[in-house]
């Protein structure tokens, strides 16, 4: 069946959807493209409809990267909210497919670059419950898993409050949380040697082990952490100014949330518990004590208050993370089975090289077969045994999912991530619409989008 002919071309970058008005997005603001192209024809509809269609973005300081936000307003009220992405679209899941399941890891930690190690160890998960090796896992790797997300995700609610606070004007806010993080990335570039793109959890467990006195930097590093929470507490939850500019501003209600899949600080805000390290444990969550906070007023303000807690939930997990690490000093954190399991004896530096020269030269005193072994698992990689797989974890924002499926080869036939904060955009209109046009920097702030995991 051929398509219908035309009378003209389209133009090169037509925004206007070809289906009739009443199956289109709406009559007041016309589909568009990432190309920004689109700006002339909804402009100028605009003013032959007496409308002010107006752009936050893509580079607006407020939209926490390159989101695109297409408002239509009546005065101050915006009557019109629509979302506009893909200016950060990188291939990152098409990229995967071509290369070893092992490489893939320096490939989904870019995606939420604030939050990289959750995305790591999803998709490790997923990898090893491919191989049939979930629980060959080391304890002690598992643990470090643990620590490492909990870690980041405090730094991760850090970054929301902070830039959430500065959007409002309160800059020490911003100044506090991202001095609370420096102590975090501080941790991540001890036993990584890195603070972000970590590609530091692999398929079998860890890249290497936590280097000796890590714990008790940990431990120093703690009551710091709190102290500058506490400090945001005092600043935000106990401000009447601060409380009165959050409350009732982008009100998302149990039902929306249910609507449009939303997950997360936003779901629990409306009063559903919902955490997968409750309800799907993995990496062992169901063997620590931790609490799930919610609340019920479903507006920025309760989300703000649910982040804080969250941070101290977490920290309790780390705590109980060092005295398992205390516990299992020299155990492996790498699978025995050396067809899958990379060096995890190598140590990182600065230099990017670590120990991998003396590495090298141990296995090449030890014997040709070795060697040989060595090269073919880092170049070709190991195989996985056909099929597909879903794997979850709680992600700072809400649900990551991670879709990986095997043809038996050595690298993903497919990788697909369901992105919590690809999902909680959906709800930008709802949270907007009828709402007031300064609302729109908090009610997005409220959602803690990351366009790197949106685009992806």
């Amino acid at each position: 069946m051929t398509a219908p002919a035309h009378d003209s071309p389209p133009a090169p970058h037509a925004a206007r959807s070809t289906r009739p008005p009443s199956e289109d997005y709406g009559p007041s603001v016309p589909g568009f493209e990432a190309s920004g192209g689109d700006w002339d024809e909804i402009a100028r509809e605009a003013i032959g409809e007496e409308r002010i269609v107006v752009n936050m973005g893509p580079q607006h300081p407020s939209t926490h990267g390159v989101l695109r936000l297409m408002l239509e307003i009546d005065g101050e009220t915006v009557t019109e909210a629509r979302c506009g992405i893909g200016y950060l679209h990188t291939g990152i899941e098409k990229n995967m497919e071509f290369r070893t399941w092992t490489q893939g890891t320096t490939f989904c930690t870019r995606m939420d670059y604030l939050a990289p190690l959750f995305q790591e160890t999803a998709y490790c998960l997923g990898t090893e419950r491919l191989l049939g090796i979930t629980d060959d896992v080391p304890e002690r790797a598992s643990v470090i898993r643990v620590l490492m997300m909990e870690l980041n995700r405090v730094a991760s609610h850090l970054v929301c409050l902070g830039t959430g606070g500065n959007e409002m004007g309160a800059t020490t806010v911003m100044t506090i949380g991202f001095t609370a993080r420096e102590e975090i990335l501080r941790l991540f570039e001890a036993i990584t040697g890195l603070r972000m793109n970590h590609a530091y959890v692999r398929p079998g467990g860890v890249a290497t082990d936590a280097p000796e006195g890590f714990t008790d930097q940990v431990r120093a590093a703690l009551p710091k952490v709190r102290g500058y929470l506490g400090q945001l507490g005092d600043l935000m939850l106990a401000n009447p100014i601060f409380r009165s500019r959050l409350t009732d501003v982008g009100v998302l209600n149990l039902a929306g949330c249910f609507a449009l899949g939303i997950t997360g600080p936003v779901l629990r805000s409306a009063g559903h518990p919902y955490d997968v390290r409750k309800t799907f444990p993995y990496s062992g969550y169901e063997t620590y004590d931790f609490d799930v906070p919610t609340d019920t007023a479903a507006d920025s303000y309760s989300r703000v208050v649910l982040r804080l807690e969250e941070c101290y939930q977490s920290l309790k997990i780390v705590e109980q993370c060092l005295q398992r690490l205390d516990d299992t000093v020299g155990a492996p954190v790498m699978v025995a089975d050396k067809k899958v399991a990379w060096p995890a004896q190598l140590s990182v530096g600065s230099d990017g090289q670590g120990n991998s020269l003396d590495h090298i030269r141990q296995i090449m005193g030890t014997s040709m077969e070795a060697l040989i072994h060595h090269f073919k698992l880092v170049t070709e990689g190991f195989g996985v045994p056909a099929g597909q797989t879903w794997q979850t974890v709680e992600h700072p924002r809400g649900e990551l999912g991670v879709h990986l499926v095997s043809d038996g080869g050595t690298r993903p036939y497919r990788a697909h991530f369901r992105d919590p904060s690809f999902n909680n955009l959906q709800a930008v209109s709802v949270l907007c619409e009828g709402g007031q046009v300064a609302d729109v920097v908090v009610a997005v702030a409220s959602l803690d989008p990351v366009l790197g995991g949106v685009d992806r």
